[in-house]
């Protein structure tokens, strides 16, 4: 990006950059840029990284997600707008004083935006990478909760069996097949074991629903998001872990979300 000699980059020049790139809301990631950069060699450095390809996120180093500002580090999974949906079914779906888990949380924006307003809660996330455990500590650690760094429930402590009231999965469900599909951003810039479901999308959520009813209290839920043509499969996992699944589907988020209950 060239830089007039007068000043620091200016918010014309810098979306002029970032459309020649091939960003569809340059003003928008312009304004953002700008917002967010402590020095205009810091701005240019941040327009050099978006152009040639870093999510957004990465570049900023956060995401918008529920109203919160989540802390994104380079090579971590980007929390996505439609997954807002999954936390506001949640939410609905919280008890009193619940006890959270955010399994694959990624930068655990799942339990943070869940929890954040409420009073007393227990908040648990894990994930495999070790950046996400990184991250998500940053976000976690201001409400309290416990990050831990393992597969699945294998991290979790023991005293959390039985003991769960919400339990977020953010499941990678692409099969592998269609990664070639995806946009660059994500195909490049993020965790291939963030991304990978396997041959049919589904390899990691029958780990998760064969295992799940073991954590939840009676009448606990889990959640989790996959597509449409995925969904009859995901209901299936999950009654086949002993619990009761329906589907929920927003026309507003394009998502499609299982909410999944132990039986009392």
């Amino acid at each position: 990006m060239s830089v007039p000699p007068t000043g620091p980059p200016t918010e014309s020049a810098v979306a002029a950059t970032l459309r020649a790139a091939g960003c569809v809301f340059a003003e928008d990631e312009a304004r953002l840029i700008l917002a967010t950069a402590r020095t205009p060699d810091d701005a240019s450095a941040m327009v050099e990284r978006r152009a040639a390809g870093l999510p957004l996120e990465h570049v900023l180093g956060w995401a918008e997600f529920c109203g919160l500002r989540i802390a994104v580090d380079p090579g971590v999974f980007v929390p996505r707008r439609r997954t807002e949906f999954l936390v506001r079914e949640a939410k609905a779906l919280a008890p009193p004083r619940p006890v959270v888990v955010d399994l694959c949380c990624g930068s655990g924006a799942l339990g943070v935006a869940l929890v954040a307003g409420l009073d007393e809660f227990a908040l648990h996330s894990a994930d495999i990478e070790p950046a996400a455990v990184r991250c998500a500590r940053r976000n976690v650690a201001p409400f309290g909760g416990q990050v831990y760094e393992g597969d699945l429930f294998g991290p979790l402590p023991d005293a959390l069996r039985g003991r769960v009231d919400i339990l977020l999965v953010n499941v990678p469900y692409v099969p592998t097949g269609d990664l070639r599909l995806m946009p660059a951003e994500a195909r490049d810039h993020e965790p291939r074991i963030a991304l990978d479901g396997g041959a049919d999308g589904l390899d990691v959520l029958r780990r998760v629903t064969a295992e799940a009813s073991q954590w939840l209290v009676p009448g606990g839920h889990l959640l989790f998001e996959t597509s449409e043509r995925q969904a009859p499969a995901a209901v299936a996992a999950a009654e086949r872990g002993g619990l009761t699944a329906a589907v929920s589907v927003s026309a507003e988020f394009h998502v499609t979300v299982v909410i999944a209950a132990k039986p009392v």
